[in-house]
């Protein structure tokens, strides 16, 4: 996968909004006003990852079976991970995770507003 084909995987997710927030380089991914992916347009250290939500004891398992996923880098190491998009990584997981990554969000939203999402 690259950076490209991540970018169309992460706005194809429903109700998915991008946006830079935080610089000119960094690449949000919303949804219902709450991120649920971010990556930096420059890649760091010559390669390129994605930062995502992901359930703690998901976390624990992918980051003993996967050299291309570490805790998150800049963020909470209990719910988000760090992705190397170009890595041992299949793109199949890398989408999976993504979409786990949305699930783990909505789940934290108030009922209300799960509801309006499904």
């Amino acid at each position: 996968m690259n950076i490209e084909e991540l970018r169309m995987y992460c706005l194809s997710v429903k109700g998915a909004e991008e946006c830079l927030p935080f610089d000119e380089d960094t690449l949000v991914y919303k949804v219902m006003g709450k991120m649920f992916a971010y990556f930096a347009l420059t890649p760091g250290e010559g390669v390129f990852f994605v930062n995502m939500k992901c359930e703690p004891e998901k976390s624990a398992y992918l980051r003993e079976h996967y050299n291309g996923i570490t805790f998150g880098y800049h963020s909470n190491k209990k719910h988000w991970i760090s992705v190397y998009i170009q890595s041992d990584v299949p793109d199949k997981l890398i989408k999976e995770l993504i979409n786990h990554s949305v699930e783990e969000v909505i789940k934290k939203l108030p009922k209300k507003m799960q509801e309006a999402y499904k």
